[in-house]
């Protein structure tokens, strides 16, 4: 092929591809395109009136007319045919059509023009919001490359199953769950969690549908199906968010019909009773009903909510905070007490080893040596913590294990080169006093986990381990006594344990040894004390705890039925993004309030100045279409 027909091909792509954003944003914006429009026909409409005949001057100011209103015309007749009731859409057509009719042109067609920009920034706060989650969508790969039988295939996701292979290149999104197998690499997650800072990431590390792999090629098996996905799970809670209403805005539905239809008899009485009662004339009189059904209508107070909640709502999820619905963002401003779960929310849930004790004269790390190779084979919870320890000491000396037995609530024994070598618990231990009793009394006094191991009866070392404390925790913990909410750790471990942890993270109560319906019992007692409650928890046994709190909160890693039944989703298990939600919040109802305030204001002075004939209908549109425009303005605030 020529350069000459490479360059012509080219051109013709650019073309086409300008050609398909021009449509796009033509389609994106096409209410404020009109709206626009309409306006540059109303100003050359004004700057030509002296120069062109009455038809022609009434011709353009219908195109203004049908332009700027078609959108919110045909809004309010179907809203009306479905709903059965009446709306401010056709207060503002009833309107414009009536100042055409008694002459007034040029107003009808500014207030078509202004009425149709308040509802395209209006429409733009929507977009806003389902943009952010069509952002969701695009992250999700179509394709995926799958390993089968050693060959590799581009196949669609949904093709993919559960326990697939699939590769995932440096530069691509992960197109599936699931956990890695090989390789290790650096994630972007901030789409998914918010979390800005990339993570490294490697073998037996969950990922999820479309983190972007920076650098090392990753093998993946798919842990999910498609639908399972964080992606889907994410795109499902907001959507059904920005479904959901409010109270508030249940209420502003309900008094928008009422006050609809009381504005329009007000409106009839004001064609009429004037004209008898101070002796204007018809003209004044129309004139000024048709001023009442513009300033009356309650465009702005209708709009003081939604864009703000929706506003919200995009922004919590930008930072990895998913409400379930606006109810439950409203709320969370009026929470004064917090109830916390222990395990995998105010701890990491995965113990380490912190102490680690060696019998005089006996070699670390042989000893360390021993305790892996046994662990490493072991079903025990504090296996693995055990053996990362041994591998951060560069223990990975390999033996030959026999007789392996494991007795449940004891530990593991195990013959390595004819020697018997066991690790557990003091129930395996036979002496009654030796060498590691002090050590074991201080790690007891600091709540921690006693692991023994033991070489033909006698004890050679002593680990302690713990669940580490999440450090955001303590803080989120601080800041919400710091705003007065009182703070309470609920938590299945023993009444030393939780007093131990309690006093780490802080709070001011705990309660220990609950099972999920001691939980229930312990958040029932607090709202007989009149408390708002918000639960925090990331277990199938803190369901009923989250179902039962006015706001139950789940972590993002937790577990599916804590998901569901949770309002509130933390992606990235960061308990500090809990005081950014309740500010968030405080914020949203702050302007809820003052978009509120401010539209019943001025809709009362304008009302106020028509009768006393201070103002004209240019300006009383201004005056009400401005202000409608103001709190949709505010609301959009909250998108920072």
């Amino acid at each position: 092929m020529s350069s000459l027909n490479k360059i012509i091909i080219n051109k013709r792509g650019n073309h086409s591809q300008l050609v398909k954003l021009f449509f796009s944003v033509l389609s994106q914006h096409r209410e404020l395109i009109a709206s626009l429009l309409s306006g540059v026909i109303i100003l050359t409409t004004w700057l030509i009136r002296d120069y062109v005949s009455s038809p022609a001057w009434m011709t353009l100011n219908c195109f203004a007319f049908a332009i700027g209103g078609y959108a919110k015309a045909k809004e309010g007749i179907e809203d009306t045919i479905k709903d059965k009731t009446l709306n401010v859409e056709l207060l503002m057509i009833l309107a414009a059509i009536g100042s055409a009719i008694i002459g007034y042109w040029t107003e009808g067609a500014i207030l078509i023009f202004i009425f149709s920009l308040s509802g395209a920034l209006e429409t733009y706060t929507m977009q806003k919001s389902e943009r952010d989650l069509s952002a969701l969508i695009q992250l999700q790969p179509d394709k995926a490359l799958r390993v089968s039988s050693g060959a590799e295939e581009l196949v669609s996701i949904d093709q993919l199953i559960i326990n697939d292979l699939i590769i995932v290149k440096p530069g691509d999104r992960v197109a599936a769950d699931g956990v890695i197998v090989k390789g290790k690499s650096v994630l972007d997650e901030s789409a998914l969690t918010g979390e800005a800072i990339p993570i490294v990431k490697s073998i037996s590390d969950e990922v999820y549908t479309g983190t972007i792999n920076h650098n090392g090629s990753l093998t993946i098996k798919v842990t999910k199906k498609l639908e399972d996905s964080m992606v889907q799970k994410i795109m499902t809670l907001v959507k059904a968010a920005q479904k959901a209403k409010s109270p508030g805005q249940l209420f502003i539905e309900r008094f928008e019909n009422i006050y609809v239809k009381s504005v329009l008899i007000l409106v009839l009485i004001m064609m009429v009773l004037p004209h008898y009662l101070f002796g204007w004339s018809w003209i004044d009189t129309i004139y000024r009903a048709m001023i009442l059904l513009v300033v009356a209508s309650p465009c702005a107070l209708v709009a003081s909510i939604t864009p703000a909640m929706l506003s919200a709502i995009s922004n919590g999820a930008r930072k990895g905070i998913l409400f379930k619905s606006g109810v439950h963002l409203e709320n969370l401003e009026h929470i004064n007490a917090v109830a916390f779960d222990k395990t995998g929310t105010l701890t990491q849930g995965r113990p380490i080893v912190t102490d680690c004790f060696i019998q005089e004269g006996k070699d670390k790390t042989s000893i360390l040596n021993y305790a892996s190779a046994i662990e490493k084979v072991s079903s025990h919870p504090l296996a693995e913590a055990i053996v990362a320890y041994a591998d951060q000491h560069q223990c990975n000396q390999t033996f030959i294990i026999d007789e392996m037995t494991e007795e449940m609530g004891k530990g593991v024994s195990a013959v390595i080169n004819g020697e018997r070598w066991s690790i557990g618990s003091e129930k395996m231990v036979n002496q009654e006093q030796g060498w590691y009793q002090e050590h074991v009394t201080r790690l007891m006094k600091q709540a921690k986990t006693v692991v023994y191991l033991i070489c033909e009866d006698e004890v050679v070392a002593v680990l302690g381990l713990k669940d580490q404390i999440r450090v955001e925790a303590v803080r989120a913990i601080q800041a919400f006594k710091e705003m007065g909410i009182y703070t309470v750790m609920l938590t299945g471990d023993n009444e030393h344990t939780a007093q131990s942890i309690a006093e780490e993270v802080g709070v001011d109560h705990f309660i220990a040894s609950c099972l999920p319906e001691d939980k229930v019992t312990a958040l029932n007692q607090l709202k007989a004390s009149d408390q708002t409650i918000m639960m925090i928890g990331d277990g199938i046994n803190d369901a009923p705890a989250l179902a039962c709190a006015d706001i139950g909160v789940a972590m993002g890693a937790g577990t599916d039925v804590a998901l569901e039944t949770a309002d509130i989703v933390l992606m990235k298990n960061n308990l500090e993004k809990l005081t950014t939600a309740y500010h968030l919040s405080c914020k949203m109802n702050r302007i809820t309030k003052q978009n509120i305030y401010f539209s019943i204001a001025v809709i009362s002075l304008l009302i106020l100045t028509n009768f006393l004939q201070v103002i004209n209908l240019p300006l009383g549109v201004i005056g009400h279409e401005g202000s409608t425009i103001l709190v949709i303005l505010n609301g959009l605030r909250l998108l920072k």
